[in-house]
């Protein structure tokens, strides 16, 4: 604990996580640490500096201990093969996590994927009339997919690419995993309102309000806020 690392790796530990730590006494261990002269014991450290990341205990069953964070950074500087596992074990834990957002995220892109068939299906059942061109088909699907985004989003795919002319992909690669499940829910949504031959306007009033309220409640959510943890 002479050394000069040990004393400011101690010292930032605790003014992280210890409210009732004394950054005055660790300053003055700090200045001192390296020099000849300079003894530090766990005890001592923690007496004058009201620490509690390191523990120290007399008797038959003591010993001094170390929160975990601390216990593995002194591992790593004993060994450095320690070190080595716990850097490809934090680059696992990483991959793995990135790996299941990425699943989270295409299951529901996929959800919403699905749920647009049949949301077209209904489009063309109810709203395409007989015989109108290809040009004609496509404008009143992707008219009827800016009712989602504009109640969704509060933008349609245009404005958005007008906004980010430098990035690839639609506005829907970029939602977020709470919009997406509101996205899957707005599409079901919109497609009995189709059936229902409710007018685009009403339609999009009600799918903005259902927008904003399933928004706030899926904040709230714990599920989805672990998902994303």
């Amino acid at each position: 604990m002479r050394n000069r690392n040990t004393v400011e790796l101690l010292g930032l530990w605790e003014t992280i996580h210890n409210p009732n730590f004394k950054p005055l006494e660790f300053e003055g261990f700090r200045k001192q640490a390296g020099l000849n002269s300079f003894v530090l014991t766990p005890k001592r450290w923690i007496e004058k500096t009201n620490a509690t990341g390191i523990i120290s205990k007399s008797g038959r069953y003591g010993g001094t201990f170390a929160h975990k964070d601390i216990a593995f950074e002194f591992a790593s500087w004993i060994s450095i093969e320690f070190k080595l596992y716990v850097i490809k074990e934090f680059q696992r834990l990483k991959d793995d996590e990135n790996d299941r957002l990425k699943l989270n995220w295409d299951l529901n892109r996929t959800l919403a994927k699905i749920n647009y068939r049949i949301h077209t299906d209904a489009i063309k059942e109810n709203i395409i009339p007989e015989n109108l061109s290809k040009e004609q088909v496509s404008s009143i699907y992707a008219n009827e997919a800016d009712v989602l985004n504009m109640a969704l989003f509060g933008k349609t795919a245009k404005h958005w690419r007008e906004e980010s002319p430098e990035i690839e992909g639609n506005i829907r690669d970029y939602a977020t995993i709470e919009q997406l499940l509101v996205l899957a829910n707005l599409e079901s949504l919109n497609t009995e309102f189709i059936k229902m031959g409710l007018p685009q306007m009403e339609r999009l009033v009600k799918l903005n309000q259902t927008a904003i309220t399933q928004m706030k409640s899926l904040a709230m959510n714990s599920t989805i806020k672990r998902l994303k943890a």
